[in-house]
């Protein structure tokens, strides 16, 4: 693991994160989203959005990881990990940054404790 320090893609991350509030910005898979109801129950997916957030704005790290896994490394070849304080606890949120024609897209695939 190695923090995110591409100037390039820290203006994307934030790009995006400051329209956390906004439809298509940051994107849930499907697994993720049922974590995160069934453990952070009091959260939404906007509300790990802000605090995703409120983290890079304040300076927290990005770690950037090479994808070495079957399946994926041929898609992407990086993953971007958040480790976010909630309630006690780190939460660990796994994502993929996705450029289109409309913006970057923050894709949310993984999201545990840390």
């Amino acid at each position: 693991m190695a923090p995110l320090k591409d100037p390039g893609l820290l203006d994307k991350f934030q790009g995006a994160l400051k329209d956390w509030n906004c439809g298509g910005v940051i994107e849930w898979k499907p697994l993720a989203g049922e974590w995160l109801r069934k453990n952070l129950e009091h959260l939404s997916q906007k509300a790990v959005g802000h605090l995703m957030w409120e983290h890079v704005s304040n300076g927290g790290e990005i770690d950037q990881v090479a994808e070495t896994r079957e399946g994926y490394r041929e898609r992407h070849q990086y993953h971007y990990d958040f480790r976010i304080p909630v309630v006690g606890r780190i939460i660990y949120i796994e994502t993929r940054l996705v450029e289109s024609k409309m913006g970057p897209t923050i894709y949310v695939v993984n999201i545990h404790d840390a």
